[in-house]
């Protein structure tokens, strides 16, 4: 396998490697680490640059593999007794004229394979970080609503509170009152029996 192919299985071996990390179930504050870190490269311009150079090569490689797999496969099926006119040439000829072309092909389409799962799988992993990143900040959302719902609940059983203990203590007031009033009527009921009596007796003396 030629220099550059082994570059691009390299890549295809980074990237498997990536999105198997993305895809363990770490805790949320593990997994907002590995995303922090995975994505600090990415931030500078200068590697977004070189990455899609990478990326432009090996589309360039996959599209490039897929004519070598269409000229071989071609080559293959012109080369085959069925298709020979004219003459014969001998079998061990024609075996070794299709074993070489077969090996051929055989390379081609590794070579269209092994390109086309890494672009693949460069979409994919973009994607699949992109979702982890929203779901990250979703929870985080989620969470904070929660929280907030919880606050205003236990605001909501305080008041209720308050306003229970207020009816309570405005009731207890009300009885006061009432007893207040009872305790001034009769206080003026015996002010007044007791006018009358003091009355009742100057009049006998």
């Amino acid at each position: 396998m030629a220099l550059y192919y082994n570059l691009v299985f390299g890549l295809l071996v980074i990237e498997m490697s990536f999105f198997t990390i993305l895809s363990l179930p770490f805790p949320r504050t593990v997994r907002r680490k590995v995303l922090s870190t995975a994505s600090a490269p990415f931030k500078n311009e200068k590697v977004l640059i070189a990455i899609r150079c990478i990326f432009g090569f090996v589309l360039v490689l996959f599209i490039d593999s897929i004519n070598r797999v269409y000229s071989v496969t071609s080559e293959l099926h012109a080369s085959s007794p069925a298709n020979q006119q004219g003459h014969m040439p001998p079998v061990s000829g024609i075996m070794n004229d299709r074993s070489e072309v077969q090996a051929r092909r055989f390379y081609a389409q590794r070579n269209m394979y092994l390109c086309g799962f890494t672009l693949f799988l460069h979409m994919i992993l973009t994607r699949t970080y992109s979702l982890v990143a929203e779901l990250l900040v979703t929870k985080d959302k989620l969470d904070n609503l929660k929280a907030n719902e919880d606050l205003d609940a236990k605001t909501k059983v305080v008041t209720e509170e308050d306003t229970q203990e207020l009816a309570s203590l405005k009731k207890e007031l009300a009885s006061k009152d009432e007893d207040l009033t009872i305790l001034k009527e009769q206080a003026e009921h015996l002010s007044n029996e007791y006018d009358a009596t003091s009355s009742s007796v100057k009049s006998r003396k």
